[in-house]
C-alpha cells in the first residue's frame, strides 16, 4: 500500500512539473508574427535577340536580390512590343525599338532604354568549303532577293576563288516570328540596295521573302535550321551563331572592306557612332561608318513606362535595370554581345532615373 501512495505521489508530481514547465513555455515561447519580406514579380517579354543576356542578368540580380521575382518570356520584338503597348507586361524588349506611331498608343509614355548591342551574321552550311565564305553587299541582297540560287554561281566563284563551291540549291533561312532581327537586317538591306527598297520586301519585322525560303522561330529556330540543312544561309544573331558552332560570312562594309563576324566586331562599331546617340535614344545604325565597322550591328532596347502606379515595383525594376547597365554588361561579350559605350550607357542611365 505505501508503495502505491508513493507511486501516486511521484506521478502526480512529475505531471505537475510537466504541466508548469509546459504552461511557462507556451507563455515565454509564444510565437510573434513574423513580416516576411514582400517579394515582388516583375515580367518582361519580347526580342530573342538578347534574351540569353537578360536571363543572364536574372540569374544573377536575383541572387542577390531574393525580395524580387523576374520573368522574361523571348517571344519576339513583335509580339512583346503588343504586349507592352496593351500594358500585360512590365516592361518589353525589342530589336526595333518603337516607332512613333506605337509610342502614341501608350497613355503612360514610353522611355527606351539601349541595353546591348549585337551583330546580325550571315550563317551557312555549306559542306566541304575548305575555307571561309567572302560576300560582298551586292552579293548577300542578291541571294536574299533569290536572284542568286545555287552556290556555284560565277558571281560567288569569282569573290572566292579559292573554295569549293558545290553545285547546291541556296536556301534562306528567314524569321517566321514578328521579330527586330528581321527589321534590322532588313532596313540594313533596304538601306544599301534600292533593289531592296523599292522592288524587294522593303523593310519590316514579318516580311514575304522571295526565292528558296524556309521559315525558324526566333533566333534559336533559324540557327538549327541552318545547322540541319545543306546549302542554307540565314541571318541571325552573332551569339546565337557562335553557340551553334555555325560558319559566318565575312561580309563587305560601307567602306568597301570585308570584316569577318567576332566578339570584338559590334564593340568596334558602336566606339565609331556612339556619338550619333539622339536624345530619345533610339538609334539605327542600318550602314554604319568607319574602316573597321560590321556592316550589320543593332541595339537592342528595353522598352518601359514613362509613369509606373505602383511605385515599389517601379523601384524594384529600376534597380534591376541600373544593376544590368552598370554590372551586367561585363557578361554581354560571354554570350556574344557588345558592352555599350560608357557615354550610351550614362545617357541610358540618366533617362532610368529620370521616369
Amino acid at each position: 500500500m505505501l508503495l502505491n501512495r508513493l507511486f501516486v505521489i511521484s506521478f502526480l508530481a512529475i505531471h505537475t512539473v510537466a504541466f508548469l514547465s509546459g504552461c511557462s513555455g507556451s507563455k515565454d515561447d509564444e510565437q510573434q508574427p513574423t513580416t516576411k519580406k514582400q517579394v515582388i514579380h516583375l515580367h518582361g517579354a519580347g526580342a530573342t535577340f538578347p534574351a540569353p543576356l537578360y536571363k543572364r542578368w536574372i540569374t544573377e540580380y536575383q541572387k542577390i536580390h531574393q525580395d524580387i521575382q523576374i520573368t522574361y518570356d523571348a517571344i519576339g520584338s513583335g509580339a512583346g512590343t503588343k504586349l507592352f503597348i496593351a500594358g500585360n507586361v512590365d516592361f518589353g524588349a525589342s530589336d526595333s525599338a518603337m516607332n512613333d506611331e506605337q509610342i502614341a498608343k501608350v497613355s503612360r509614355g514610353v522611355q527606351l532604354i539601349p541595353a546591348t548591342a549585337g551583330s546580325i551574321v550571315l550563317a551557312y552550311n555549306i559542306p566541304d568549303l575548305g575555307g571561309k565564305l567572302h560576300l560582298s553587299r551586292k552579293l548577300y541582297v542578291d541571294i536574299f532577293l533569290g536572284k542568286i540560287r545555287f552556290w556555284d554561281d560565277p558571281r560567288i566563284k569569282k569573290e572566292n576563288p579559292d573554295l569549293h563551291l558545290p553545285s547546291l540549291s541556296i536556301v534562306t533561312v528567314v524569321r517566321s516570328d514578328s521579330s527586330g532581327t528581321t527589321w534590322a537586317f532588313s532596313n540594313h538591306l533596304s538601306t544599301i540596295s534600292k533593289k531592296w527598297r523599292e522592288q524587294g520586301p522593303g523593310t519590316g519585322k514579318e516580311l514575304d521573302f522571295p526565292g528558296n525560303a524556309m521559315f525558324g522561330n526566333g533566333n534559336s529556330g533559324v540557327s538549327t535550321k541552318i545547322k540541319h540543312s545543306w546549302g542554307s544561309i540565314g541571318y541571325v544573331e552573332y551569339g546565337f551563331a557562335k553557340r551553334a558552332g555555325l560558319d559566318m560570312a565575312i561580309l563587305e562594309n560601307k567602306a568597301g572592306n570585308f570584316i569577318e563576324p567576332n566578339d570584338s566586331s559590334p564593340t568596334e562599331t558602336l566606339a565609331n557612332t556612339h556619338a550619333q546617340m539622339p536624345a530619345n535614344l533610339r538609334l539605327f545604325l542600318p550602314d554604319p561608318d568607319g574602316d573597321t565597322s560590321y556592316p550589320v550591328v543593332t541595339y537592342s532596347w528595353l522598352l518601359l513606362y514613362k509613369q509606373y502606379d505602383d511605385m515599389t515595383k517601379l523601384e524594384k525594376l529600376q534597380g534591376f535595370i541600373r544593376w544590368g547597365l552598370l554590372e551586367g554588361q561585363k557578361f554581354a561579350p560571354e554570350f556574344g554581345y557588345a558592352p555599350l559605350p560608357s557615354e550610351v550607357a550614362k545617357s541610358a542611365l540618366n533617362a532610368l532615373e529620370a521616369i
